[in-house]
């Protein structure tokens, strides 16, 4: 059973995504008889977890089947970056409670988008690898999928602040990664941003950006807005109210939706343990198969750099 929207969010589905309440399950339908015909895919067929890559694919079976396909086959080729497993894994809940990616209570105007706020730079990168960071916000990801029906149908607006971030927060984004990352945003994960807002920016990154830039699509470059540290025109786009407290607004607090977020990944604990079920086996993919040093080409990292 797929969970009823509210009816402000229920408009914006048959407007805007295409949806036909009375396909909907016949859509399911099609997606889960096309899984059980995959000989190399083992993938959930839960109504709610479909119809999120349905929406997210304005429905589009095609895309959908696509992005399922590619959602799984990450997890299973690279499980160290997009496949959470034990929630209490002591640095995963350390990286849980640092509260580094989070999603505010209040979405975009009542009810837009949902606000992802990311703090680039409130991890300390000689104790933690961007890797596993990564895994986390998969996981967050998942659970957003599963629950938040305005990330879902609005999308998301995307904010980095990047106060504190230095060059070896950098370091740790190596071409390889950023190529997977864009991989996986774009072509795996059915949350479609609406923009990534870059606040508090430091002097180094307009230099160390522009040696990124050729890992990012184009769809990912003209979403980018970059602001300083004078966000007046940052808060013409997103109004300080939908802010946390600790940014000047009244959108929650860290503190409090960080503990939120802990007791959601607890309540995932077994949901994660049995995801291990889930994948894709390469060597029983039909047709031709995947060449993936030429989808996620470019070894090797930015260390040869020299910043000052």
């Amino acid at each position: 059973m797929v969970r009823p929207l509210p009816p402000g969010l229920q408009k914006v589905a048959i407007e805007e995504l295409h949806e036909d309440p009375a396909r909907v399950q016949d859509d399911i339908d099609a997606l889960k008889t096309w899984i059980q015909q995959q000989p190399h895919l083992r993938a959930r067929t839960d109504d709610q977890f479909l119809v999120a890559f349905l929406r997210g694919c304005k429905y589009s079976l095609e895309k959908a089947k696509s992005k399922i396909d590619k959602y799984y086959m990450l997890r299973s080729k690279f499980p160290e970056l997009f496949s959470l497993r034990d929630v209490d894994e002591p640095k995963i809940q350390e990286i849980i409670k640092l509260g580094i990616g989070i999603a505010l209570p209040t979405p975009l105007n009542e009810d837009g988008p949902r606000i992802m706020l990311v703090r680039n730079g409130c991890y300390d990168p000689e104790k933690y690898n961007f890797a596993d960071i990564m895994r986390v916000f998969q996981a967050w990801n998942e659970i957003l999928m599963w629950e938040d029906d305005y990330a879902i149908v609005n999308g998301f607006v995307h904010i980095a602040d990047l106060k504190d971030w230095n060059k070896q927060h950098f370091f740790q984004m190596t071409p390889s990664l950023m190529k997977k990352m864009t991989v996986y945003s774009e072509e795996a994960i059915p949350l479609r941003p609406k923009s990534s807002n870059f606040i508090n920016v430091p002097s180094i990154f307009e230099s160390l950006f522009n040696v990124a830039k050729p890992m990012l699509s184009e769809k990912q470059l003209k979403r980018m807005v970059v602001y300083g540290s004078n966000l007046d025109k940052f808060y013409e786009k997103i109004p300080q109210k939908y802010l946390p407290k600790e940014y000047g607004g009244e959108n929650g607090s860290i503190p409090e939706i960080i503990a939120e977020w802990e007791q959601k990944f607890q309540a995932y604990k077994e949901y994660f343990k049995e995801d291990a079920k889930y994948g894709t086996d390469e060597h029983l993919r039909p047709g031709k198969p995947i060449d993936f040093d030429n989808l996620f080409g470019m070894e090797g990292s930015f260390r040869k750099l020299n910043v000052d």
